[in-house]
This record gives C-alpha cells, structure tokens and sequence, in this order.
C-alpha cells in the first residue's frame, strides 16, 4: 500500500509517504511541502485504502457464496448482485444527469440495486420453504441477464458524455475515493468479515452436505439465509463506491484455497488479506500502464483472472 501511495504521476519517496501519513495520524512530525502532502494524503491514500477494502470484501464475499451455494464457480456477479448495482447506478447517471434520481445518488442507488437483486434471487431460490444450492444459482443467472437488459436498454438512452460515465463505472474505478466515502465501506467490510469468520466452523459443516450438517444439529436454510444476506451487504457496499469489478470474488478465493486449505476460520481472514492486495496492485497498474491516461480496474481483472479461471479448470479434475 506505500508503494502504491508513492507511484504516480509524480513519485513520492518512500520516506515521504510514511512521514505524511504519520504525521496525519498523529499529529507528530512534518508532512513536507503542501502540494505532495495534497498528492499523498488527499488523493493516494483514500485511493489506495479502498481499493484495499474492495478486494477484501469481494474476496470474502465470493469465498461464502462458493460454500453457500456449493459452486467452485460461484461469486457476485454469478449470482446477480453485480448486475442489480449496475442498474441502479446507471439510472442515476442517465435519467438524474449524474446527480440524483428519485432523491438518490450514484452509490445510494447501487446500494439498493444491489440489495434488489439479491431479494430477488432469494425469493426465487426457494422451493417449498427451503433454499436449494442450484436454484440459487440459476435464479442468479436469469436475474442478472434481466437486469443486464434493462441496463442496455438505458444506456440506449444515454448521451455520449453519460454513456463514457457509464461505461467506466460497470467496469470499476476507485478514482473517485475520498475520505468521506471510507468510514462507511470499512466498517462495512471489517465488520462483515468478523461476522463470517464467526460463522467458519458452521461453514466447514456445509462444505460435508445438507443432510451431514442437518445431523449435526445445523440449520442449513437459515444459515444459508443469514450468509447471503452478509454477502449482499459486502457486495453491494463495494459495489456502491467502486463500481461492478469481476474476478476478484472467483479468483483470490481459490488462491487461497489452494494453498492453505479450505477451513474457514483461517480462509476467510487471509483471502481478505489477499484480496486486499490484489487489488491495491491492480489499481496501481491502471494508473500507470498508460500514463496519463487510466484504465477501469475490470479490463485488468479480467485480464489476470480469466487466464486463472482456465488454468483452475484444467487442473481442477474434481470439477469434472
């Protein structure tokens, strides 16, 4: 994270960077000239910071759903989250002109999608009162593809101007960070990771089966019911404010998975740990690839994580 808040357009010694933010954290030493404590403290920091927390909470997030739903494949936008948040923000862009719609703003109406989207897969994921794995699934599917449509359609309607606004939103940015916009993802982030990390026993039930975790004395539909709703709060919070980023939730998860195993009292902590810096390097390299200009964080995931995703499908025989 120092380093990212050190290279840029202007490059800032390490040194520097650590003084800035030490002295803003505790009132103690010197933050330099003005114009690199403005660089460092007002513009890197909360940038960096989240993008910190979006990979986290992506990550967990995906790595919950995968159990919940018993899918290695499995991540937010599988299940439609993504596309519900997407919709929100775009009609706030387009029909609110990029400043409100409906008393809404842009994060606020993403939130909300978000949430919309997740009701609806779970009302649709039900059969007779229980919440069936693969019809969570596919009810993710068909809702996500529905509000992909209606998105298209919207952007139909969009100007040149909102269109481009658009489009960098649905591939996801946190170019537009500030420190206001943190308090709220963190706690949202580090307060749901706690939360899920509580439930990492009860996670490994479900990993053995419905009928195992019954006998365990588990109750799989509510449990179920609870994970996904905390998964829904994390994604649609980093959605809200970082807009729709794709692989994170599949990719760290595995990662993770694959090296130290699959309990989830020590899975969920470090997949936040590495989502974390997954995407603090992802960000970095879409500031500096193509200086001046900046690319959406979702071109590079998808760069980096659909070789993964192929790599893991030969390897993986057990998804056979």
């Amino acid at each position: 994270m120092t380093v990212a808040m050190s290279i840029g357009a202007v490059t800032v010694p390490l040194g520097d960077v650590w003084g800035i933010v030490w002295h803003h954290v505790t009132g103690h030493g010197a933050s330099g000239d003005l114009a690199t404590d403005q660089i460092v403290w007002d513009f890197r920091t909360p940038r960096v910071v989240l993008a910190a927390l979006a990979g986290a909470g992506l990550a967990v997030s995906g790595a919950v759903l995968q159990t919940v739903v018993a899918n290695p494949l499995a991540d937010p936008i599988v299940l439609g989250f993504s596309y519900g948040a997407t919709l929100g923000a775009v009609l706030v862009i387009t029909l609110g002109a990029g400043a409100s719609f409906a008393g809404l703003g842009v994060s606020a109406a993403a939130f909300l999608g978000a949430v919309a989207a997740g009701a609806l897969v779970f009302a649709l994921g039900r059969r007779r009162g229980r919440m069936a794995p693969t019809r969570l699934v596919l009810a993710g599917v068909a809702v996500g593809y529905v509000f992909l449509s209606a998105t298209s359609y919207v952007q139909l309607q969009a100007t040149p101007t909102e269109l481009r606004t658009v489009m960098f939103w649905m591939l996801g940015s946190v170019a537009g960070a500030r420190w206001s916009l943190l308090p709220t993802v963190a706690v949202v982030v580090l307060a749901g990771t706690l939360l899920l990390t509580l439930f990492g026993r009860r996670l490994d039930v479900l990993l053995a089966g419905d009928d195992s975790a019954t006998a365990l004395g588990v109750d799989v539909d509510r449990l179920r019911a609870v994970l996904l709703v905390l998964s829904a709060l994390l994604t649609g919070t980093v959605i809200a404010v970082a807009g729709s980023i794709g692989f994170v939730g599949l990719m760290v998860p595995h990662l993770v998975r694959l090296t130290l195993g699959a309990d989830h009292r020590r899975l969920l902590p470090l997949t936040a740990l590495l989502g974390a810096l997954y995407l603090v390097l992802v960000d970095l390299l879409s500031r500096t690839l193509d200086r001046p200009n900046e690319l959406p964080l979702g071109i590079l995931t998808a760069l980096l994580g659909a070789p993964f995703f192929l790599w893991l499908l030969r390897r993986n025989k057990g998804l056979d």
